[in-house]
């Protein structure tokens, strides 16, 4: 079935590598973004069929999207283009990074990505729209709830959970057992050691809510 990305920019474009990189690039149909033309400015590796209206003339059946949206600190953007879709009738693949590593244990929803280097041990649970980037670490038993991001080499040692939308920074690290309350932002390079409640934003080390 074929595939289409939905955005091109600093995100799209590790996803449009990873393509390359499972020999999928021929499943790709093209790419949509809600600015076309800055897209062509840049210069986009794979076709580009328009912006996000393109997408009512093809029945839901018909493809799978792959969510090129990332985040910096809210993850709402890249959730609501998910959401909105679901709720149209298409579904997500999942992707997965050939130099990743899963446990055969972990298990995976819909439209989870999971980029280079990263690892994932047994017993995680990965929801919806999940999205690890690269060189992540999701130790034993962790939860993670739908439309979560842990950013470039965050590491989340074992039995964590973490809340629906959470966005864990890049190099954060949070200890076992701890959980992250949906929404919730932590910082670039925090160390969490203790529970953070929805919404909350916490930095440093030890981080602390700001």
């Amino acid at each position: 079935m074929g595939l289409i990305l939905l955005g091109c920019g600093g995100h799209g474009r590790v996803l449009l590598s990873t393509l390359q990189g499972l020999g999928w690039m021929e499943r790709l149909l093209g790419v949509l973004d809600p600015d076309p033309q800055r897209i062509m400015q840049q210069g986009c590796p794979a076709p580009l069929l328009g912006d996000d209206g393109y997408l009512a003339r093809l029945p839901p059946p018909s493809v799978r999207l792959l969510n090129g949206i990332g985040s910096v600190r809210s993850t709402d953007k890249r959730r609501m283009v998910y959401q909105k879709l679901r709720q149209q009738g298409y579904a997500f693949a999942a992707l997965i990074h050939p130099t990743a590593w899963l446990a055969e244990s972990v298990s995976q929803a819909q439209g989870v990505q999971v980029m280079a280097a990263a690892v994932v041990q047994n017993g995680c649970q990965l929801g919806e729209n999940v999205l690890l980037n690269t060189r992540a670490v999701v130790d034993h038993e962790c939860l993670l709830q739908a439309h979560v991001h842990v950013a470039t080499g965050a590491v989340l040692c074992g039995n964590v959970e973490v809340g629906e939308g959470a966005h864990i920074g890049a190099g954060a690290t949070v200890i076992q057992g701890i959980r992250i309350g949906a929404g919730a932002c932590i910082g670039a390079g925090a160390v969490v050691v203790r529970d953070v409640p929805p919404g909350a934003t916490v930095v440093g080390v030890p981080a602390r809510e700001c």
